[in-house]
């Protein structure tokens, strides 16, 4: 990204993040969602750099960052992942800041904003349920939207396969599925999204495969204990639970008693096709 530097930062043993950092100011911790990388950043990063710190990192087991084996479930828990971005900006200099996940990094964020309460800010989802909602809202015929989650819940061999065989073709149905404006997703861009994706199928899928074990896990956990999010929380969704039969506010509003939930009229990949109402949503929520 222009005026970004490079960096890879070790924040577990053997485990080091790519992140794209810019600007100065007080930091802010952009996480991409699938299936992407940091690059889905690029505009709403490029305006918050003005007068932020923006920390663009690819997540574990996605794009340039490392992907260590499934040799446990817990290696590509949220949990583990949200440990991951603590542990970068922690080593970039920063010990809170605030925190901006779309889809799978949007899970991520919730649960480093569970985890770490001292060290998160704010936080902003774009386009997601919390990982135990979403199971509980995907229900007969209308859960074949998510077949995608099924598939990559199964255990390990069959779903790296056949990802695997046709890697373009699956990742590219959803980057066309999803996206309301084509031209949000320029071809070089959707080639760098697909390049990174052929070469991340084991662990992306070991990503999903956490989603349907040990992160529900998690979340029940918390809800057992009543316990919520602490800091100023906005969550921008397209009007998905309308049509599904769910209210999307009223979930998120169990979980973040401070919160904002705003309706978006754009594709699921809200940070290239409406960056300016993205962006403005995070300074908003930056004055809360």
């Amino acid at each position: 990204m222009t005026n970004f530097s490079s960096h890879r930062v070790r924040v577990a043993d053997g485990v080091e993040l790519h992140a794209s950092v810019g600007g100065n100011g007080s930091p802010i911790v952009l996480l991409h969602g699938f299936p992407q990388t940091h690059l889905m950043w690029r505009h709403v990063a490029a305006d918050l750099a003005a007068d932020h710190t923006v920390i663009c990192p690819d997540l574990r087991g996605y794009g340039a960052s490392d992907k260590p084996a499934e040799s446990s479930p817990d290696i590509y828990s949220k949990r583990t992942m949200a440990a991951d971005i603590v542990a970068l900006a922690r080593e970039l200099g920063h010990e809170r800041f605030a925190l901006v996940g779309h889809d799978r990094g949007a899970l991520v964020a919730f649960r480093a904003a569970m985890d770490h309460p001292s060290v998160v800010t704010h936080l902003a989802s774009l386009d997601v349920l919390p990982t135990l909602d979403m199971w509980d809202v995907m229900h007969g015929t209308s859960a074949a939207v998510g077949f995608h989650l099924y598939l990559m819940a199964q255990p390990p061999g069959l779903p790296e396969e056949m990802i695997a065989a046709s890697a373009d073709a699956f990742f590219g149905y959803f980057l066309d599925l999803w996206v309301n404006d084509p031209a949000a997703i320029p071809p070089a861009v959707r080639a760098e999204y697909l390049r990174a994706c052929r070469a991340a199928v084991p662990s992306i899928v070991a990503d999903y495969r956490a989603s349907a074990g040990v992160d529900v896990e998690h979340d029940r956990a918390d809800r057992v204990a009543g316990r919520t999010l602490s800091m100023p929380v906005t969550v921008l969704q397209q009007d998905w639970g309308a049509a599904l039969g769910f209210d999307a506010a009223g979930l998120w509003r169990a979980w973040a008693p401070d919160l904002r939930h705003i309706p978006v009229t754009c594709g699921h990949f809200m940070a290239e096709e409406a960056p300016a109402e993205v962006t403005k949503a995070v300074r908003d929520l930056l004055t809360r």
